[in-house]
């Protein structure tokens, strides 16, 4: 009789992954993050791209990497990809993280990082590291904002880092675009559920190791702009392409 497998142990399995796959190059095919949503289903997602180099990105995320500027948190840095680019350009950047598995690699790569969350992005290392020009949401990161119930008190979070006129650059994928069934059921449950088609339940699985479920959000740009009520952020720019696209909002003088 086959012995039952051992239970998934709680843990930082993306940054496990990114560590994976660092050690191994980046090279495509040496490490997977599996991602679990509640309803059952599962996808499986190349730890390489992580690594991908500008050239590789879609237009929107390297158009918004290019309006960074000055000092930039690039919140949600994971392995230092985008962070590195704006690094390049000539900004000042800081990457914040909630796994540390995704700050050491981005600290091997060259990227200063700390670890943080998106909820409280000035607290703990980065606490009295004063105002940031730029702050960013990128690799699809706008899904931080998590939904109705945490998006405003994220955007108060993110926009206490930034003087008036400073800017949140974000990318996301409009999850209504994606005409999956799966997915178009998936969001006709959580509507029923009274949460926002686009928003997900989730956790990354890597090996035996998997994190705690979370909450992800994939919006339209009209229910992006529905979350900035009330905000000091307001749209200023939009790049869209093939159901993925960047935004960049500007503070507003209080």
């Amino acid at each position: 009789m086959t012995e039952p497998l051992a239970p998934v142990g709680t843990g930082d399995a993306f940054g496990q992954a990114l560590l994976s796959c660092w050690r191994a190059g980046g090279r495509p095919g040496t490490a997977y993050e599996v991602v679990e949503r509640d309803d059952g289903y599962v996808s499986i997602r190349d730890a390489s791209a992580y690594f991908a180099p500008p050239e590789e990105w879609n237009a929107p995320e390297r158009w918004a990497v290019a309006q960074a500027h000055g000092r930039v948190l690039d919140v949600g840095c994971g392995a230092g990809r985008q962070g590195l680019a704006m690094l390049r350009n000539g900004c000042d950047v800081l990457g914040l993280d909630a796994s540390e598995g995704a700050v050491d690699v981005a600290a091997r790569r060259g990227l200063k990082a700390v670890t943080g969350t998106v909820d409280r992005p000035g607290e703990g290392p980065a606490e009295g590291l004063g105002l940031f020009d730029t702050v960013t949401l990128l690799g699809n990161n706008i899904g931080l904002l998590r939904g109705r119930e945490h998006a405003r008190g994220v955007l108060a979070a993110l926009a206490a880092l930034v003087p008036p006129g400073g800017q949140l650059l974000g990318t996301a994928a409009d999850e209504s675009e994606t005409g999956h069934p799966a997915h178009a059921a998936y969001g006709r449950l959580n509507e029923e559920r009274g949460r926002m088609p686009g928003q997900m339940r989730l956790r990354i699985r890597h090996g035996t190791v998997a994190t705690d479920w979370f909450d992800y959000l994939m919006p339209s740009v009209d229910e992006l702009c529905s979350l900035l009520i009330g905000t000091p952020w307001r749209l200023n720019a939009l790049e869209e392409e093939a159901g993925v696209y960047a935004v960049q909002l500007l503070k507003v003088a209080g």
